[in-house]
């Protein structure tokens, strides 16, 4: 079996010794190519490139950033070819292997993978030596001619704009741990405008919703992570239906707090509340803003964006956990 490992030298968990070791029990079971990730994109190149050259697996070391830029370059043909009629997509693309390596690792954790690099590498050791693969659906966002696969989340408004300020404290040289984040989400709130809603919810089949301040799409649950603890704002989210989405039309304490405290219980119920619209297994809807508004994917900031489109991708690709 040949693989190809990408490790991103910069991920927050990992050290170069523990490179190492990892590296080494995956050379003794598979073929193993590794390459470093260089630069933002690189991911991508790289394994659209391991795709291309027929390898069996690619696995990568990293954080949420580094494991979707490798989705893409694994969904984006080089060729730009198309899939045969009645094939199966995921079978036509090498299978993934996650090892987590960044601060929150939610697609790692959503697969059920320990968020230690050494025991998640055991775990999927034993994956590949037993064939073991399951199939997941993605998430598809499109905008102004350009589009992206997430493997968990995107988001339109406040939590975009939290993570658009991690970034820039990331920058300046601190690490973007859980306070960090919650730090900034406090502080940002008591900035962000609670009276002018900026969002209006479209699609094929769906009510449509407006005054929507804040958007969460989700691929799977949990949205992410406060440390240890999942946070749930679309429990029924799962990486074998369509894509699911809360929207807060209140921004007031109140409301935010009752749905803060509701999202942290692991609850298996929706949020209730008439200021809340929700989606659930759907196909394709659209989000679209009177002026520009902050957007994530996956915990990338993206910039603003009026206009978005998100589609599911079902059966997009097999990952060995």
């Amino acid at each position: 079996m040949r693989a190809m490992l990408l490790v991103n030298p910069k991920a927050t968990t990992t050290n170069a010794r523990t490179r190492d070791v990892l590296i080494r029990a995956f050379g003794a079971a598979v073929r193993l190519t590794v390459e470093e990730t260089r630069y933002r994109g690189h991911a991508a190149a790289l394994a659209a490139t391991a795709r291309a050259k027929g390898y069996d697996v690619v696995a990568v070391l990293g954080g949420d950033g580094t494991i979707n830029e490798t989705v893409n370059g694994l969904l984006n043909p080089v060729d730009g070819g198309e899939i045969p009629r009645g094939a199966d997509p995921s079978a036509t693309r090498p299978a993934l292997v996650v090892i987590p390596g960044g601060s929150a690792n939610v697609f790692a954790r959503a697969l059920g993978l320990p968020n230690d690099p050494v025991e998640s590498t055991g775990a999927v050791l034993e994956a590949l030596r037993d064939n073991r693969r399951r199939t997941v659906g993605l998430g598809q966002a499109l905008w102004e001619g350009e589009s992206r696969y997430f493997t968990f989340c995107s988001g339109l408004g406040y939590d975009a704009e939290v993570i658009r300020a991690v970034e820039g404290l990331r920058g300046s040289g601190r690490k973007a741990t859980p306070a960090r984040y919650v730090n900034t989400a406090l502080r940002h709130y008591l900035a962000t405008d609670k009276r002018h809603p900026a969002m209006r919810l479209t699609g094929p089949g769906i009510p449509a919703a407006e005054g929507i301040f804040m958007a969460i799409i989700t691929n799977t649950s949990p949205w992410t992570y406060v440390g240890g603890r999942p946070v749930t704002p679309t429990p029924w989210a799962s990486f074998e239906t369509g894509l699911d989405l809360l929207g807060l039309q209140r921004m007031g304490p109140l409301a935010v707090a009752r749905m803060i405290r509701r999202i942290l219980t692991e609850s298996e119920a929706l949020p209730s509340g008439r200021h809340l619209v929700q989606l659930h297994d759907e196909a394709e809807f659209t989000l679209t803003a009177e002026r520009p508004v902050a957007f994530q994917l996956d915990g990338d900031y993206l910039g603003e964006r009026e206009t978005v489109t998100f589609r599911s991708t079902p059966n997009a690709l097999q990952v060995l956990v």
